[in-house]
This record gives structure tokens, C-alpha cells and sequence, in this order.
């Protein structure tokens, strides 16, 4: 079974190859572009705490959502060999489940924001298990078992809240989505670095990756090892179910309201780039969530480049587009291929040439 696992996929460093050279790049044009792009400061925010100031802080405070949902992504991609068009509709689910909990009391404190974390955790679990289910049992192929939340799911957030944009006013929600009074960093990169340690943990204490690596190269294999393919993805889902709504309960704290129409939207779309660009298989199979996490802060650089730039709002996606498809190309196997094909012969050139001078 091992040497299966190994059989697809690149293997240790050489997988985080593109999404490295993609960063370097960018680090690199920045740094000609403009020197103090990448310059830290300290300021003071609107409540008078000093914070940590910069593109590059903006950069990774930013892409938290993002990197949080990539994670779940990569898990999903891995063992069903398809990805999850929903989140951002199941999102804003998450988000009017966590506004209705929270405003339901008198007054909110950290007991009454755990509940409504823990709420929408359950939430979307539960409409994750759904598409699970029609992906795992029913054998649909996971972009069109998750079209349906994707058509629907801000519909159902518009129906527990109707369209109001609830208000939430508390210093406990603001410190989740900017900072802490006295730590500097914001909040939502403690967030990411969370999800990561305990998925890293999971990994660690269980068998999660092996089982979701070898499912996504061969099912029937993974069932003769006495691995249960079903089981495997429905951990996938309810596992990228608790990403969605951390990342939701991020996204509602950054702005202290609630809009089911503007929350997490299309970061599907950047999610499985994210998950593309870290050099993973969108096949299914091996994986590393931290090529996963790097492609989501490459694609926020991007995006904070091109507004540095001074580039039109509307004309930012389309430069993203051109980027993104580079990166892509070029971590995709048939120029991987190529491109190891052709440093075979230029290295076996070589050592005949150093041959014949020795002889």
C-alpha cells in the first residue's frame, strides 16, 4: 500500500516547487517595484491599540480565510478526487447560524461566542455530511453534488435572517476579527495557525492522511486493505465543514455584521486554485496542506500587488486569471514532464562530454 500512496503525486520538497518559485517571483518583482512593500510598521487602530502595520501583514491577515478553507479543500480533493463548490454559500449558511446564536442573548460574551462557534460547526458539518453523502454513497461526482448548496445555500442564509444585515456590536467579536488588545498580531493569522496544528495533529494521532491518500488513488485497493472508502470521505467533508465555519465566523467578525450575499464569496473558486498552485492533485491523492496554504497567500499577494499597482477593481480577476494560469501551466505534469525530460538529457549530455575530455 505504500508504494501505491507514492505512485501519483510528487513526493517531498519537489511537490512545493511551483508554489515556491511562484512566491519568490512575486517577493522579487515587489521588492524591485517598490523596496518598502514588504516594510512592517507600528500603528494604532481605531480603539487605540498598537498593531502591526504593512502589506505583508495585510498579505497574511487577508488570506486567513482563505488559507483555512484551502486546508479543508486539499482534504476533500485528496480522498474524493473532486472539489467543493459550496463553501462560500455553506459559508454564509455558518455566518447566519453564528450571528442568530450570538444575538439571541442579552448580552454576548465568551461563553455565548463558543456556542455560536460550536453552533455553526454543527451546521455545516451536517450540510457537508449532505454532499458527502451524495458523493461517497451515491458516487456523484463532487463539483455536481455540491452545485446544489452552491445554487442554494445563500438562499438559506437569506431565509434565517432575512435580508437584514445584522449588527454586531462587541468588543469579544471585534477583538476575533482584528486584534487582541495587547498582541499586536491579528487575530485571524492565530486562526490559521489553529486549524493547521490540529489538523497536523489529527495526521499525527490518526491515520486520516494515509486513509484519505491511498482512497483517492484507488478506491478498491483502499477497500481490500480494510480501509472503508465511504467513511474516509464523509471525515473529508465534515472535517472541510469545520474550516467553513471558522473561516465564516472570521469573516463575520472582520466586519461586525452579517451580509449573506457579499460573505466568503467565490473564494471556492480561489480555494481550489490555492489548492492547484500548492501543487496538489486535483486527481486526488497526495497532498501537503502546507503547498495548499502557500498557494492561498501567492494568490493574496497577487491580488494585494495588482492593488498596489493602482489596477482598476474591475480589471484585477482578469490579471489574476493570466497569472494564475502560468502558475497552473507550469506545475501541471506534462511540463513537469517535459521539463524533467529535458534536464535528464542536458545533465546525460553533459557527463558524456566530461567523459570524452577525461579519455
Amino acid at each position: 500500500m505504500r508504494s501505491s500512496v507514492k505512485g501519483r503525486g510528487t513526493s517531498g520538497l519537489g511537490q512545493l516547487i511551483i508554489p515556491l518559485v511562484a512566491l519568490a517571483l512575486l517577493v522579487l518583482f515587489n521588492l524591485f517595484r517598490d523596496p518598502s512593500f514588504f516594510s512592517i510598521s507600528m500603528a494604532t487602530n481605531n480603539a487605540g491599540n498598537p498593531v502591526l502595520s504593512g502589506n505583508l501583514i495585510s498579505i497574511i491577515d487577508s488570506a486567513s480565510e482563505l488559507a483555512i478553507i484551502s486546508m479543508g479543500m486539499t482534504l476533500v480533493t485528496a480522498s474524493c478526487g473532486g472539489q467543493d463548490i459550496s463553501v462560500g454559500a455553506v459559508g454564509a449558511i455558518a455566518g447566519a447560524i453564528f450571528v442568530k446564536v450570538v444575538l439571541g442573548f442579552a448580552s454576548i460574551n465568551v461563553g455565548v461566542v463558543i456556542l455560536g462557534i460550536l453552533a455553526c460547526c454543527v451546521v455545516t458539518i451536517l450540510f457537508k455530511m449532505f454532499n458527502g453523502t451524495l458523493v461517497a454513497v451515491f458516487r456523484i461526482q463532487p463539483m455536481i453534488a455540491t452545485l446544489i448548496l452552491y445554487s442554494c445555500g445563500r438562499s438559506i442564509a437569506y431565509w434565517i435572517n432575512g435580508d437584514a444585515t445584522p449588527q454586531i456590536n462587541s468588543p469579544i467579536i471585534s477583538a476575533m476579527g482584528m486584534t487582541i488588545p495587547g498582541i499586536p498580531v491579528p487575530t485571524p493569522i492565530f486562526a490559521v495557525v489553529l486549524v493547521g496544528l490540529l489538523l497536523a495533529l489529527i495526521f499525527r494521532l490518526t491515520n486520516t492522511r494515509l486513509y484519505s491518500q491511498t482512497v483517492g488513488i484507488n478506491q478498491g485497493a483502499a477497500r481490500l486493505n480494510g480501509i472503508n472508502p465511504v467513511a474516509t470521505k464523509l471525515l473529508s467533508f465534515g472535517l472541510l465543514g469545520i474550516c467553513v465555519a471558522i473561516a465564516a465566523v472570521i469573516g463575520v467578525a472582520r466586519l461586525g455584521n452579517l451580509s449573506h450575499k457579499t460573505i466568503l464569496v467565490d473564494i471556492e473558486m480561489d480555494a481550489i486554485l490555492a489548492v492547484a498552485i500548492g501543487g496538489n492533485n486535483l486527481g486526488g491523492g497526495r497532498f501537503r496542506l502546507s503547498g495548499s496554504i502557500l498557494g492561498a497567500y501567492i494568490i493574496q499577494m497577487l491580488t494585494t500587488t495588482l492593488y498596489a499597482m493602482n489596477v482598476a477593481t474591475v480589471n484585477v480577476k482578469a490579471y489574476k486569471a493570466i497569472v494564475i494560469i502560468v502558475i497552473v501551466v507550469a506545475g501541471s505534469p506534462v511540463v513537469k514532464a517535459r521539463l524533467t525530460a529535458l534536464w535528464n538529457r542536458l545533465r546525460s549530455g553533459s557527463a558524456g562530454t566530461a567523459g570524452k575530455e577525461v579519455a
